[in-house]
């Protein structure tokens, strides 16, 4: 729907059009074509004169000479008001007009000078200079118009003028006082025909110029009027209450959405303050404070504010007030506009007591989850070491099958626990990486060598092929990339009964670090193309069928996928039914300087020792589970360490006083005192400080950090293994300095 234009800006425009150039020349065509029966009033006038004083034949040949200059520079103006009228160009229009007037203007001087010198007795000089000025007065009216044809016409009547007196100046009988009296009047006559054209001319400006302001103010006025009218329908339509109020804080006005939210009418409002109606006992004072503060200041105020309405329910209003000052700078009034928030709030209200609900339910999942892992690893401990050290023993050969059983089935148990456990972790975004430096092709090797029995179990071949130019160093999780290629590797076992599984590591430069790839490709039995999106799914295998004749949780690709993405990586996967899989990892991992630190260098020499390193150490075992204790007694039986064991945390701070070990292993959940509190017991005490190795069956980050916070100096999660612990026992055995201790 087009907008009418208003009268105004069609005042406007019809100004602008009847002042633009175009506009001028139209107006000056029309005025010369229209006044040109007046001006041949003067001209038969003037040849009536002239036939009269010089003959008739002469008044003849004057009234035709100016009529043909007057048609011709009609004719002219016609045709182009035409050219115009039709909308074409008329390029030359001025151009041609200009020379017009020029004739025209010749031909009223050709008409003087006849009048002048056309017989002997001639017309008197009065006459001829009064002719002149009456053209040059109809000249210059026409100057705003069309200013050249205007100054060409002054310029002929005035060159006219001046060659009249200069003839006759010369003349054998002139009268030179005569001549001078006629010369001196024709100049004032000149001059104050000067005086009329700029007055009329001036007149003619203003005019145009108080047209011109008239037009925008009018503009300007129906412009505001519209904005006034359109705020105003804002006001009185909006959805938000509109309050005005007046210079003393008394309600001047509101719109209808006040009403609906208040129940207040205009007229119950009108001399009230919006407090005296709306404000409540259980209305905030320092609210009410700062609003009555921004009115007083001049200044706005926003907030929420809590409002009782004429039926007596509790709402409440966001509320945006803004105070108008005057000249002075005194408040005038005030305007505000006030939304109902009181769904928002109780929504908002609603979403907290939710999402606390949440936090508490993911907290008592986590609660639970934690609990359960330490129940169940706690038995597993005796389970897995006891089935190791069984193993160690002579067996017949049906008896380690049983043993073996025994410990692949808790191995399997293990895998589930830690699988559920990762998973909630990183559903609670809980899990938290520990980038290190390390050896990535000795990372990779190591892991792929640890995976050889299981593939060579099944007549697989498990090859690892590296480029040349891997980084010897870099820094990020190692055990979360050794995480991920287990699952890998071990899916691709699973799933493959001939042919090989190759694993593949190359780096790429990438900014300040590399971009790791890893591939793993096997033979196997693959994944049809429907099932390739949901093979990253939890709980999910390519199809039932699968699950229940391979087994598993089908948690670990989801893990691996999370992990891999946790570190800024993806997986991606290719895969042909019947022909074979092929998993890709993409990981950006950081740059690590060549030298390696010192820490490295110690933990290689440690490697390469013998158990001798651990010759006198005096080991402090806190632990309440009797099974544990005897694992552990059994793991550490064959080295020369001086082994001692604790029941409780209050036991273990004691005979760490008495005892003095180099080094306890710390059970975290103990009776009497927990390992927690008894670390920090013994790191407040004066005595000299041992190496404290956290014991616990719980692998979460948090208990981790608690751990450090409480001053143990390592962590070990249950169930443990005799490599392990002994490993452990050899990286911090050089903190002891010879075996003198007693």
């Amino acid at each position: 729907m087009r907008d009418t234009p208003s009268p105004t800006v069609d005042r406007l425009a019809d100004y602008e059009r009847h002042f633009s150039p175009e506009g001028l020349l139209k107006r000056y065509a029309r005025g010369r074509v229209r006044h040109f029966s007046g001006r041949q009033i003067l001209t038969l006038t003037g040849g009536v004169v002239v036939g009269a004083t010089n003959g008739l034949e002469i008044g003849l040949l004057a009234v035709g000479i100016a009529l043909l200059g007057e048609v011709l520079d009609c004719l002219c103006l016609f045709w182009i008001l035409k050219r115009l009228a039709a909308g074409r160009s008329c390029r030359w229009a001025r151009a041609v007009s200009t020379l017009t007037a020029f004739l025209q203007a010749c031909t009223i001087s050709a008409c003087v000078f006849l009048a002048w010198f056309g017989s002997e007795s001639g017309v008197s000089p009065l006459f001829a200079t009064a002719f002149l000025a009456g053209a040059a007065i109809n000249a210059g009216l026409v100057m705003p118009f069309h200013k050249l044809a205007a100054v060409v016409r002054l310029a002929v009547y005035s060159l006219t003028a001046v060659g009249l007196y200069a003839i006759d100046f010369f003349g054998p009988e002139t009268v030179l006082n005569t001549w001078l009296l006629d010369a001196v009047g024709t100049a004032l006559l000149a001059y104050m025909v000067a005086l009329f054209l700029q007055f009329v001319n001036w007149g003619f400006r203003d005019n145009r110029n108080t047209t011109l302001a008239l037009t925008k103010q009018s503009l300007a006025l129906v412009r505001h009027q519209k904005e006034a009218h359109q705020l105003s329908l804002v006001a009185r339509n909006a959805h938000d209450s509109v309050i005005v109020s007046n210079g003393d804080g008394t309600i001047a006005w509101v719109n209808e959405a006040f009403t609906r939210i208040t129940g207040y009418t205009l007229s119950e409002a009108q001399g009230h303050s919006p407090g005296e109606l709306l404000n409540g006992a259980q209305t905030d004072p320092a609210t009410i404070a700062s609003i009555q503060s921004a009115i007083q200041n001049g200044q706005p105020f926003r907030g929420e504010v809590q409002n009782v309405t004429k039926s007596g329910a509790n709402i409440w209003v966001e509320t945006n007030l803004v105070p108008i000052l005057d000249e002075a700078g005194n408040v005038e009034m005030s305007v505000a506009v006030e939304r109902d928030v009181t769904e928002a709030r109780n929504y908002a209200r609603d979403l907290k007591a939710a999402r606390d609900a949440a936090e508490d339910g993911a907290r008592t999942k986590a609660e639970f989850l934690a609990t359960m892992s330490h129940e169940i690893r706690t038995p597993m401990n005796g389970v897995v070491g006891m089935t190791d050290l069984l193993l160690e023993t002579d067996l017949d050969k049906d008896q380690r099958v049983y043993a073996d059983t025994i410990k692949s089935s808790a191995k399997a148990l293990l895998t589930i626990i830690n699988d559920v456990l990762d998973l909630s972790k990183l559903d609670a975004h809980q899990m938290a990486l520990d980038p290190v430096e390390f050896d990535l092709r000795q990372c990779c090797e190591d892991t792929v060598r640890l995976m050889w029995p299981e593939a060579k179990s099944k007549g697989l071949a498990l090859s690892f092929n590296p480029i040349p130019s891997i980084p010897s160093q870099i820094r990020g999780d190692d055990g979360r990339l050794r995480q991920v290629l287990l699952n890998l590797i071990g899916n691709a076992i699973k799933f493959t009964h001939e042919g090989e599984i190759t694993v593949t590591l190359s780096t790429d430069r990438w900014e300040n670090g590399y971009i790791l790839t890893l591939v793993v490709a096997d033979t196997g039995i693959g994944i049809a193309k429907e099932n390739l999106d949901h093979v990253f799914d939890r709980f999910s295998q390519a199809d039932a069928a699968t699950t229940r004749h391979y087994g598993g949780t089908g948690l670990g690709l989801t893990i691996s996928l999370e992990l891999v993405r946790m570190m800024g990586g993806e997986i991606a996967v290719q895969s042909v039914l019947g022909k074979g899989s092929r998993f890709t990892v993409t990981l950006p991992v950081d740059h690590v300087e060549e030298d390696q630190p010192e820490w490295r260098e110690n933990l290689l020499k440690l490697g390469s020792t013998n158990l001798c390193a651990l010759k006198c150490m005096k080991i402090l075992v806190a632990e309440d589970n009797k099974v544990n204790r005897l694992v552990i007694k059994k793991f550490l039986a064959a080295l020369p360490v001086d082994l001692r064991f604790s029941h409780d945390g209050q036991q273990t701070v004691k005979m760490a006083s008495e005892f003095k070990p180099d080094l306890i292993f710390m059970d975290m959940s103990m009776p009497v005192m927990g390992g927690l509190e008894a670390t920090r017991v013994i790191r407040d005490s004066p005595m000299e400080q041992p190496i404290i190795i956290a014991l616990t069956a719980n692998t979460f980050g948090s208990d981790k950090t608690a751990c450090r916070q409480a001053g143990m100096n390592d962590f070990m999660s249950k169930p443990l293994r005799r490599a392990d612990l002994i490993s452990r026992l050899l990286v911090h055995a050089p903190r002891r300095e010879g075996c003198t201790k007693q």
